[in-house]
């Protein structure tokens, strides 16, 4: 009797780059690890229909395959067991793929048939199933994720790259430094990638409060009138540029970068800048994470090595970096203070891991932190001028202040001696500082993927505007009334 075994999942690549692997009939000793070594028999090639494959695997055992069927259009090929080791008898296996439209990954239908000798059912079928095709996943996505190519060596179907043309995009600008009415949309075009460029369709893009400093002119160097704010978006790549490894047209990234420039559909960044998109993690919620997540990361992690107990005190705890902040903070043990402006916030920043809220417009909590525990050992503090005094006197001693941001207005000065009294330390950290080797980058991403799938991070509440909606984006997070994270939609 014959049994039955099928395997499916789902690939976070698009469907030319899989099947540009899969098609290739003597590649798997390239990205399977059951297979040692493979080859062709007769010099044929290795996209003909009736040639054989001779491989070895690294148990020992030698199997020769025949290749039936091979379908470019359906993205589907068929192949049988001429002769081998193994007791797999009449095994015929077909490989399926479909385009998933959500994000452009790829399904991966593995099916085959085939008889055993008797007591030897449950052995095979399970070798089959775990070994070979479940095995055969977990190896095709490493080999993806670590630069495999679109053709392997050998592969006589080369998928076209796409031409490395101009192409016409909106992007926003600052007219000049001033109020929110000063972002423009206009037509724009962007060249074709440069050498260790990538260039990206975006599809979601970040809006942060240091946007609303280049805006309005507090960091000059950083982006004149005329220029484009935006550190962070999400999208696919579209082309690559000479030297770029590991990137494929079609694969979904996000990045955060040192330079402006992210309010556009289409844009140039360095490949070093990218991180690749699990299949769980949408565009929306990529653009709405990843530089407030890294931020968090590094704000708990380095500076303010946050565990079991810490004080933690965090203004704006229902904003976008605040709520990340509180929950994972919770997770790791701290106890969360968080300052809002509303109750509506307070019960946002409660449902994330805020243990204790207090609501005030006129930055006023250094006595409640008091009464409540004695001071803070941490404060992480994006307001800005208008609560300086009040977080040294919230702060407790050998605490550290943690000046993220000037929500209220540009920080004065900070006088040593006024840190003497506590013996306080202060920091004023730029995330991109902490991200600034692709290792750094790649492992800090990680833990915020990590972070969201494990449930220690909740989707934060996202508000949408179109791109040429920018300056309602602004004018919305100055005004103190959103909460959780903007992104603007190309």
């Amino acid at each position: 009797m014959l049994q039955r075994v099928t395997r499916s999942t789902i690939i976070d690549a698009p469907i030319d780059r899989v099947w540009a692997v899969l098609r290739d009939f003597n590649s798997h000793d390239q990205w399977h690890d059951v297979v040692d070594q493979s080859r062709i028999e007769g010099d044929e090639s290795s996209a003909q229909v009736g040639c054989v494959r001779s491989f070895s695997l690294k148990d020992g055992n030698r199997i020769r395959e025949q290749l039936l069927t091979l379908d470019d259009r359906q993205y589907k090929s068929t192949y049988c067991i001429v002769e081998a080791t193994v007791p797999l008898e009449r095994y015929v296996a077909t490989v399926t793929l479909k385009p998933v439209t959500d994000g452009n990954r790829t399904f991966w239908h593995w099916e085959s048939t085939f008889a055993s000798p008797p007591g030897r059912e449950r052995e095979l079928h399970d070798m089959v199933a775990q070994g070979v095709y479940e095995a055969g996943f977990e190896n095709l996505r490493r080999h993806l994720r670590s630069g495999g190519d679109l053709h392997a060596p050998g592969a006589s179907h080369a998928v076209p790259m796409p031409t490395a043309l101009p192409v016409a995009t909106r992007c926003v600008t600052v007219r000049a430094y001033g109020e929110a009415d000063q972002l423009v949309a206009g037509d724009a075009e962007v060249a074709a990638p440069a050498d260790h460029e990538v260039r990206i369709r975006q599809r979601a893009i970040g809006v942060n409060f240091i946007d609303v400093y280049l805006r309005r002119g507090w960091i000059p160097p950083m982006l004149g009138p005329g220029g484009t704010p935006g550190m962070e978006a999400a999208g696919s790549v579209l082309d690559v540029g000479t030297g770029v490894t590991g990137w494929m047209p079609g694969d979904r990234v996000a990045y955060l970068g040192p330079a402006p420039g992210a309010y556009c559909g289409v844009r140039n960044v360095p490949a070093d800048w990218l991180v690749r998109l699990p299949a769980t993690v949408d565009d929306d919620t990529a653009a709405a994470l990843l530089l407030k997540g890294l931020t968090a990361d590094y704000l708990l992690r380095d500076l303010g090595r946050v565990q079991r107990g810490t004080r933690l005190l965090v203004h704006a705890a229902a904003g976008g970096v605040g709520l990340l902040v509180c929950a994972w903070a919770r997770r790791l043990g701290a106890i969360v203070i968080g300052t809002v402006s509303s109750e509506q916030k307070a019960l946002l920043a409660r449902a994330h891991g805020c243990e204790t809220v207090i609501v005030t417009r006129d930055y006023r909590f250094a006595d409640a932190v008091q009464r409540h525990c004695g001071g803070a050992d941490v404060v992480i503090d994006g307001l800005g001028d208008t609560a300086f005094d009040e977080n040294l006197a919230a702060l407790a001693l050998c605490g550290h202040w943690i000046s993220l941001g000037q929500a209220s207005g540009a920080l004065r000065k900070v006088d040593p001696e006024l840190l003497l009294h506590k013996s306080l330390s202060f920091s004023r950290p730029v995330v991109f500082h902490y991200v600034a080797t692709r290792a750094a980058l790649a492992e800090r991403a990680q833990r915020l993927w990590d972070a969201l799938a494990d449930g220690t991070l909740k989707r934060p509440p996202i508000e949408r505007h179109s791109l040429e909606a920018a300056a309602q984006a602004h004018e919305r997070l100055e005004s103190r009334r959103t909460s959780g994270a903007l992104v603007l939609l190309a």
